[in-house]
């Protein structure tokens, strides 16, 4: 079933890169008490997710935060050291807090896990962005076509918030 807004983010583990190596991050950590931004994409580096939707978000950052946000996250279905590779090679800085769902479990967890076998990339994230509120989802995007990034993309969200 895919998450919905008034739903309770799933209880997960992400990986992220620390400044002292490979590291994990609670659903706890990311979300209690904040406003979060999170969005998804299929695959890092990817045409879409690194050229159209990514940069959206870096370009927004400080237009989003203005509106309440205090975290911008993506996550996609990559291990942590590609995903650090993407982090570093995007210019995203602080401004984006990069999570590794390498086994797409919280992708499956929140219903957004989509079959991308036929393009030779297995289970992948479905490309979505949503805003979550102290753990719950307060608004849904999710994109038809994981090749676009409209329904999704920062623009949206601006205008969700």
């Amino acid at each position: 079933m895919t998450i919905k807004a008034g739903d309770k983010i799933p209880s997960h583990t992400f990986h992220i890169m620390s400044d002292d190596g490979p590291a994990t991050m609670s659903t706890d950590e990311l979300f209690a008490g904040k406003k979060v931004v999170l969005f998804g994409v299929p695959g890092a580096f990817t045409p879409t997710c690194h050229a159209n939707h990514l940069p959206g978000f870096v370009e927004h950052n400080d237009a989003i935060k203005a509106k309440g946000v205090d975290t911008i996250a993506v996550t996609t279905v990559n291990d942590v050291h590609v995903v650090n590779a993407w982090h570093k090679a995007s210019g995203a800085g602080d401004k984006v807090v990069f999570l590794s769902d390498g086994n797409a479990d919280f992708a499956k967890a929140a219903g957004l896990e989509i079959d991308l076998g036929m393009a030779g990339m297995g289970m992948r994230s479905k490309r979505y962005s949503m805003i979550v509120d102290n753990g719950v989802v307060t608004q849904v995007n999710i994109e038809e076509n994981p090749g676009e990034a409209e329904t999704s993309s920062a623009a949206t969200i601006l205008g969700q918030l």
